[in-house]
């Protein structure tokens, strides 16, 4: 088997420089809510956004630029790209997505040869999925899997039995919440955030068996507290507070959010870095959206 940086004990990733950028199309309930002139991307601040974000994360990982090949105005939000698994340990596998956003379908062809040139086999998804926003590794073979937005539920059956994954299928049903990272995120191989809010008991009852949930508001939800990366002893996480005055509407849930992930990031040991990345929110992503994981060494650290 050819060595691929998911062999690495040190995390690695892949990310794309927005180049592509654009704001033309909106394809979610965020973008279509903002007036034309609020959805106009500032290139040079958002340059610098993603900047200070790769250079921070290349600083401790292995971290690869996915090239811009195409024109596809959400290709920077790698996470939809595709997922690798990281239980089958014989072989480098990614699966590429099959998107239902029209401004992204053809992403998965851009992303291929990159993958294979790295030493991957690349599959693609015969039903509608967007990748690893959508599907979120825990352990072992163990999988949770978003539906009913974005996904269909069909692709998890296919994946279960293609590649002997447990996905635990959980439903999307909030517009604004349209991908599974917006309100679930694995912090470690055995605890998870989890809105649960917004699940069913018998969803909620199955996460419960893999996992130990960590319980986040609807509110810090919706400001993103979910979509965060781990790296080494840190959660990474979108902020645009330095934005905001004191009297701005959204100041205080912005303010809650972080000091819900303060609280939480002291519980376990680690530490919450936040990032402004006012730009790419015109899209309606946050930072979860513009990493893809190639391994998850991490998950596996204890610090406490």
């Amino acid at each position: 088997m050819k060595e691929t940086p998911s062999q690495l004990q040190v995390p690695s990733y892949v990310m794309n420089f927005p180049f592509t950028l654009d704001t033309s199309n909106p394809n979610n309930i965020w973008m279509q809510e903002l007036e034309a002139e609020d959805l106009k991307i500032n290139r040079g601040k958002a340059y610098k956004q993603f900047l200070d974000l790769y250079n921070f994360i290349a600083g401790a990982s292995l971290t690869y630029i996915l090239p811009s090949a195409g024109n596809f105005q959400d290709q920077v939000y790698v996470a939809n790209l595709g997922i690798y698994l990281p239980h089958i340990t014989d072989s480098n596998n990614i699966i590429l997505s099959n998107f239902t956003s029209e401004p992204r379908q053809g992403e998965e062809e851009a992303g291929k040869p990159f993958f294979d040139l790295m030493g991957y086999n690349t599959h693609m998804s015969p039903f509608k999925w967007e990748g690893e926003a959508d599907l979120k590794y825990l352990h072992d073979n163990i999988y949770i899997g978003g539906y009913g937005i974005r996904s269909d539920i069909r692709t998890y059956e296919h994946m279960s039995k293609e590649f002997n994954m447990n996905i635990i299928p959980v439903q999307m049903v909030d517009e604004y919440l349209y991908h599974l990272d917006c309100s679930i995120f694995p912090l470690s191989k055995d605890k998870t955030f989890v809105c649960t809010e917004l699940y069913t008991p018998r969803e909620i009852r199955a996460l419960e068996k893999v996992t130990k949930i960590i319980d986040v508001s609807v509110d810090d939800t919706y400001g993103g507290i979910t979509n965060s990366v781990r790296l080494g002893n840190m959660v990474l996480s979108a902020s645009n507070i330095s934005e905001l005055k004191r009297t701005d509407e959204l100041y205080d849930d912005e303010k809650h959010k972080i000091d819900s992930l303060e609280k939480i990031c002291a519980n376990e040991g680690m530490e919450p870095i936040l990032f402004n990345l006012s730009e790419y929110m015109k899209s309606g992503a946050l930072l979860s959206c513009m990493v893809m994981h190639l391994n998850y060494v991490d998950y596996t650290k204890s610090l406490i």
